[in-house]
């Protein structure tokens, strides 16, 4: 945690990425212990659905060991919002893409605005919350001026494709293989999803824009038209040859 002239700042690894917080506000005690409170939370969330700890509670639900309802109301909230969103998106994001339970397409997402909420809630109304490159922003970066979000361009090392400008409440997610190769699943045929490079979306809450993503990812050349009829959300998409589009209201966020 570090102090600055213009608020305060944090890093932290967990749930297998980083977490940044950056705070605009001024640095009180409310803030610092919501920032505490809000990393606690981000540890709680790992330990209640990590994939990879067998004693993790969506594990043992997934082996059938315990049933929805011996599971903390956390669990039953992400698995409601999952079955929304399979709905949304006519089956494309799904939580059991290769036959095992695994909601994390969500989790991470929902996560970062359960932090952003916590602080925005004991004061912190201008805030960025960055978890593994997936965003929600409050407020503004400083009077008068917006936060700019530099999207990184799958296919160019160190050039940006796009650069976000927003203020209030956005929420920005990125779903790509650049970082982690091919590894969203086309949940109808169990194959990787390779019809984009990346595909960035914002709308006003970060579970959803979150998911979504992934959905339009994993959806391929169908994606645009199913984007362009979601409200409150717009999408730039980079395809493996290079080429890209942009939804019809993508230009009011995006450069």
């Amino acid at each position: 945690m570090s102090d600055t002239t213009a608020g305060l700042r944090h890093v932290e690894h967990v749930m297998g990425s980083v977490f940044s917080f950056d705070i605009r506000d001024e640095p009180t005690p409310a803030v610092r212990r919501a920032l505490d409170e809000a990393v606690h939370h981000l540890h709680r969330i790992d330990e209640v659905f990590s994939t990879y700890r067998p004693d993790s509670c969506i594990s043992r639900l997934g082996r059938g060991e315990i049933r929805r309802e011996d599971c903390p109301s956390e669990v039953l909230e992400v698995l409601f919002l999952c079955a929304h969103a399979a709905r949304v998106s006519d089956g494309w994001f799904s939580i059991l893409p290769e036959g095992t339970l695994d909601p994390s397409g969500l989790v991470k997402g929902w996560a970062v605005e359960a932090a952003s909420r916590i602080l925005h809630e004991a004061g912190a109304h201008d805030t960025c919350v960055n978890g593994g490159g997936d965003i929600q922003i409050r407020g503004r970066a400083a009077p008068a001026t917006p936060w700019r979000i530099g999207v990184v361009h799958p296919l160019r090392p160190g050039e940006l494709v796009t650069v976000v400008t927003a203020h209030d409440d956005l929420a920005v997610a990125t779903s790509g293989t650049a970082e982690r190769g091919a590894h969203i699943v086309d949940p109808f045929t169990g194959r990787p999803a390779t019809a984009f490079a990346s595909l960035t979306l914002v709308g006003p809450r970060l579970t959803l824009t979150d998911t979504y993503a992934t959905a339009a990812f994993a959806r391929g050349d169908g994606a645009r038209d199913w984007l362009e009829g979601l409200h409150g959300y717009e999408a730039l998409a980079v395809t493996p040859d290079g080429g890209e589009w942009r939804t019809t209201g993508f230009h009011r966020y995006g450069s």
